[in-house]
């Protein structure tokens, strides 16, 4: 199975595949190209890299012939060839676009991967092909730990550590730090014999909000394998958008429905599917972009 990531420039995405001949991951040139130009028609980005590839070799650019051709899936689920360039091939080709984007998307690029979100979503893809998923403790307070203290261990001193300090965000205070250890204990005892159970016990867990930073991507997990364990399904997170998933969990403080009805339809049966995991960690990294807890402590 193919490795493959999305992440997201301007909520567009950008995505890539992992090639193993050179060892690299290789970018969607379209892709690039899309979020330069603010365009989403596929025929028009792809009629303009066919034209700036005539322009790049009248002026015996070596870019083009650095193109590599490579299977990406599309929207539709299968797979097509499309040119890619590697890291440095997706610079060079920024560096030569005539867009005022082209510096702020050369600085997010080269800067992604080395954040802590960068580092420990690296950790989360690795989950995948790692002995641990089988040895997490599926719907407990512990086993959420476990998820946290390896997706952020050696990144924050707090990994997997249940926090001591109130916190809020957005107005909204999360259960309070004093009677966390009760509430943690109350959520872990929450039934999972149905979806709308599982999905109360993962609402509930979202307002405990147990650790300092960190908590959506970590839970996002957590629920998925309590799916997997008792339904034997998953959540597609690629066919959950960004904004509905965000109302959702505003409003499941006090209504849960609309969390159940948005996920209930993206639940899928590829429990086992690389591409599914691995799609599930980039949109999780994506509902958290500019949407983290900051600044949020309480004494």
């Amino acid at each position: 199975m193919s490795k493959i990531s999305i992440r997201f420039f301007d909520d567009r995405e950008v995505r890539a595949v992992w090639d193993d001949v050179s060892s690299t991951w290789q970018f969607s040139v379209l892709d690039i190209i899309g979020v330069l130009r603010d365009e989403s028609d596929y025929q028009k980005n792809r009629n303009y890299w066919k034209y700036l590839k005539g322009k790049l070799k009248k002026e015996n650019s070596q870019l083009v012939s650095e193109t590599n051709r490579l299977k990406i899936t599309a929207s539709d689920g299968k797979e097509y060839f499309t040119d890619t360039f590697d890291g440095d091939g997706i610079i060079e080709l920024a560096k030569n676009f005539p867009s005022k984007k082209a510096n702020r998307f050369i600085e997010w690029f080269t800067y992604s991967d080395e954040t802590i979100d960068g580092k420990s979503k690296s950790k989360a893809y690795a989950l995948f092909d790692s002995t641990l998923l089988d040895e997490i403790e599926i719907g407990t307070v512990r086993g959420l730990q476990q998820i946290h203290a390896y997706m952020f261990g050696g990144l924050y001193d707090f990994a997997g550590k249940i926090r001591t300090h109130n916190i809020a965000k957005g107005g909204f205070r999360f259960a309070a730090a004093k009677f966390l250890p009760k509430t943690l204990e109350t959520i872990a005892a929450m039934p999972e014999n149905d979806f709308d159970e599982i999905a109360d016990k993962y609402a509930e867990m979202n307002i405990a909000h147990p650790f300092m930073e960190g908590n959506g991507r970590s839970t996002r997990i957590w629920l998925d394998l309590i799916i997997k364990k008792n339904l034997k399904l998953c959540v597609d997170w690629s066919r959950v958008g960004k904004k509905d998933y965000l109302a959702a969990m505003e409003r499941s403080v006090s209504d849960s429905k609309p969390l159940k009805v948005l996920l209930g339809a993206a639940l899928t049966d590829r429990i086992n599917d690389r591409e599914v995991f691995m799609k599930g960690i980039d949109y999780s990294y994506y509902y958290e972009q500019e949407d983290e807890i900051t600044g949020g402590v309480e004494e």
